[in-house]
């Protein structure tokens, strides 16, 4: 079977994007040629800084031929409805149709529709020029001649104005062959913009910028290769990553690895090349932390270690070129530390200025009375000015300080609910914020927290109160740690929840896409640190607003989606006011694997059965007793049913209680039998109206005994 390669190249694409646009493309091209009918084997994407490809093997040569009826009307239709009929069948006239008949509708037309296969390469000239002009860049630009104003041309290109191609850089090159492995291959030369496809590509900007010819994947990479680019991102990481290492070691060195920086690094180069740079010793009396953010931040270069050391930094960097130098790197590393010692002689100066920079005195004291804070230590010092100051956290909710007495309040209901240090939580919560009013932090806002950490350890905070300053902010995203302790969990969680109560109150909610105070991550952290550290959270005790428990819901299906739960069984266990959201993941987890056993997928059946039964008669205005009356069960499928029920109801609650969850499915499960038994040997609808009354009040036992854990009539399936 044949395969497809596909190349986009243009200038180079922020490194922050090219992961996702190549998803991005993979989803739309193999969405569009299976919508059109083709199959394919298997599909991998790769890119560059200055490439997206895409490599589909095993692409049938030729979609399947479609026969379709299509019904039409009556043949007593009026003639409107004919006419109708005829166009949406693409016939010319009545006489190409057939009739049928139909024992209770009567007669009516019925057209066969023949849609002959379409050769694959048609199918992908057809496609692509869609694709690419509605790829969804974050953002995009217009360029080359096509962008010229309509009615204006330039070598032979027709100006198209604003519907020309917006792309995220330039787009220069397309690549698009297609055939089976072992024959000629041929080029399927779709346009756009003037920019035609064919088999020809470039290798490494600066040392391979000739021309080359392409046939397949495999000789695509190589020639890439051998045009110094390296194709597969994931290569191109592990050589940065394997390098950098070496490079480290045998320089007594150890590389302090980011993953986020590696990332980035590898989607900034082609080729790359590992080196190893070198500044002044004396700005080693800057923190680690601001040396390694201002490398990272404005050169892109990862910092080194002394072998052995973990809070002490070297000397020397490591930074990552896109050419093969003649000189062995010399002057790119030259270049590179000079850049770097401008950048820490700034840090440097920002580090002496938060050493001495002292407010007003007088306007210290009144501050400072009113935190208990102590003038003789730095960071008290600048919690007291960011007070005194009245630096503003949001015109409707107040200054920096009112928002620390706020969260202070807070704490204080939250430290016994997850067993934390109240003194040590109250002293972690006013001096939280204090590294704000820090030049280092002012110039790097990434620092925040970190910097307020190394303040305390330096004044002498016990440790866990330095932790839960850095770490309060903590997580910043689904992937981000959380607090390394339940003095941290305490102040994040007040931090995260005071966020969201007073934006709610002051009605600044997300709408849309647009989160502009990044309140869904905010709720999300909440979910994260209550269901992952196991903290019994009442929400609603903090959020009142029955739209904010709302919004808490719509996070927690978020994580629990991601974490594999099924929607259905997620709606299952969730109730609009259920506020303790532990709870809920838990009933969420014994449900799925009651629900994948034999006897929770019988249950199921029987129970959505029974519900819609009573679903069916509740619509016709039947009201439903809440109890059996015993004397009316005159069947014994029925009889075991009840006392089935009675049993398993009994259990399933006391569980509950108990929040044993999986032994309250256990229970339930024994109704398994008496359910089968009872829809196999006893008619619902009873002629005596009394009889069928009490088996309806049977059914809403069986729905009442299963929604004791949860709402069984949610599941699919």
């Amino acid at each position: 079977m044949p395969d497809l390669l596909l190349e986009l190249r243009s200038e180079e694409i922020p490194a922050r994007m090219q992961r996702k646009a190549a998803g991005d493309l993979k989803k739309m091209v193999t969405d569009a040629l299976v919508d059109a009918g083709l199959t394919y084997e298997g599909v991998r994407e790769y890119w560059t800084p200055r490439r997206l490809t895409l490599d589909i093997r095993g692409l049938t040569a030729r979609s399947a031929d479609i026969k379709e009826e299509k019904r039409g009307p009556s043949v007593s239709a009026p003639q409107g409805a004919i006419d109708g009929f005829l166009r949406g069948a693409g016939l010319t006239s009545i006489d190409q149709a057939i009739i049928k008949t139909d024992p209770k509708k009567g007669d009516f037309y019925v057209a066969y529709l023949e849609k002959p296969g379409r050769a694959a390469e048609e199918i992908i000239a057809d496609v692509m020029p869609g694709i690419i002009r509605a790829f969804p860049w974050p953002k995009s630009m217009r360029s080359g001649f096509a962008s010229m104003p309509k009615g204006s041309g330039y070598g032979g290109i027709e100006g198209k104005g604003m519907e020309s191609l917006r792309w995220v850089r330039p787009l220069q090159s397309i690549v698009c062959t297609f055939g089976p492995e072992h024959d000629e291959v041929q080029v399927i030369p779709f346009e756009i913009d003037g920019i035609v496809a064919s088999n020809v590509t470039y290798g490494h900007r600066f040392h391979a910028p000739d021309a080359i010819t392409v046939k397949r994947f495999d000789d695509y990479v190589t020639n890439l290769e051998r045009a110094k680019v390296i194709l597969d991102a994931e290569r191109r990481k592990d050589m940065i990553l394997h390098d950098a290492r070496d490079i480290a070691f045998a320089n007594g060195l150890e590389l302090v690895e980011d993953e986020g920086l590696l990332e980035e690094v590898s989607g900034l180069v082609e080729w790359p090349q590992v080196l190893l740079g070198t500044f002044e010793e004396d700005y080693l009396s800057i923190p680690a932390e601001i040396i390694r953010l201002t490398i990272k931040t404005n050169q892109k270069c990862f910092v080194v270690r002394p072998q052995g050391e973990t809070d002490k930094l070297s000397n020397h960097f490591i930074l990552i070129s896109n050419i093969q130098a003649t000189d062995g790197g010399r002057e790119i590393m030259h270049g590179n530390g000079k850049v770097v010692r401008a950048r820490l002689s700034d840090a440097l100066h920002f580090w002496k200025r938060d050493q001495g920079d002292l407010p007003d005195l007088d306007t210290l004291k009144a501050s400072a009375a009113k935190f208990d804070l102590d003038l003789k230590k730095p960071l008290d010092q600048r919690m007291a000015k960011l007070d005194a100051l009245n630096v503003t956290f949001h015109a409707k909710l107040g200054t920096q300080g009112e928002r620390v007495a706020r969260i202070r309040e807070l704490a204080k209901v939250l430290a016994p609910i997850v067993g934390a240090d109240a003194a040590l939580v109250d002293r972690a919560v006013v001096l939280a914020k204090a590294d704000l009013r820090t030049e280092a932090v002012g110039e790097f806002p990434e620092l925040q927290g970190a910097m307020g950490r190394k303040y305390a350890l330096l004044q002498g905070e016990d440790a866990s109160v330095a932790a839960a300053i850095e770490d309060h902010w903590k997580p910043n995203g689904p992937s981000d740690r959380l607090p390394e302790d339940k003095v941290g969990l305490t102040v994040a969680l007040a931090d995260k929840l005071d966020t969201l109560v007073g934006f709610w109150a002051i009605d600044e909610k997300p709408t849309g896409s647009k989160d502009p105070y990044a309140l869904r991550r905010a709720a999300l952290g909440v979910v994260r640190m209550i269901l992952e550290k196991g903290i019994r959270l009442p929400i609603a005790s903090v959020a009142k607003d029955a739209d904010l428990l709302s919004f808490f819901h719509d996070r927690l299906k978020v994580y629990l989606r991601d974490q594999g739960a099924r929607h259905d069984i997620i709606d299952a266990v969730l109730t609009p006011e259920a506020d303790d959201l532990l709870m809920v993941a838990r009933k969420a987890e014994a449900l799925t694997a009651f629900i994948t056993s034999e006897d929770g997928l019988n249950l199921l059946a029987g129970t959505k059965r029974a519900t819609q039964l009573l679903a069916a008669e509740e619509k016709k205005g039947t009201v439903v007793a809440d109890g059996v009356s015993e004397a009316l069960l005159k069947l014994d499928a029925e009889k075991s049913l009840f006392t089935a029920i009675q049993s398993a109801s009994k259990s399933a609650a006391k569980a509950v209680v108990s929040e044993d969850f999986r032994s309250a499915m256990q229970a339930l499960s024994t109704l398994r039998g008496p359910v089968d038994t009872f829809f196999e040997d006893v008619l619902v609808n009873d002629e005596d109206a009394a009889i069928r009354a009490n088996r309806l009040a049977l059914l809403k036992a069986i729905r009442e005994a299963t929604a004791t854990v949860a709402d069984f009539s949610k599941i699919t399936g």
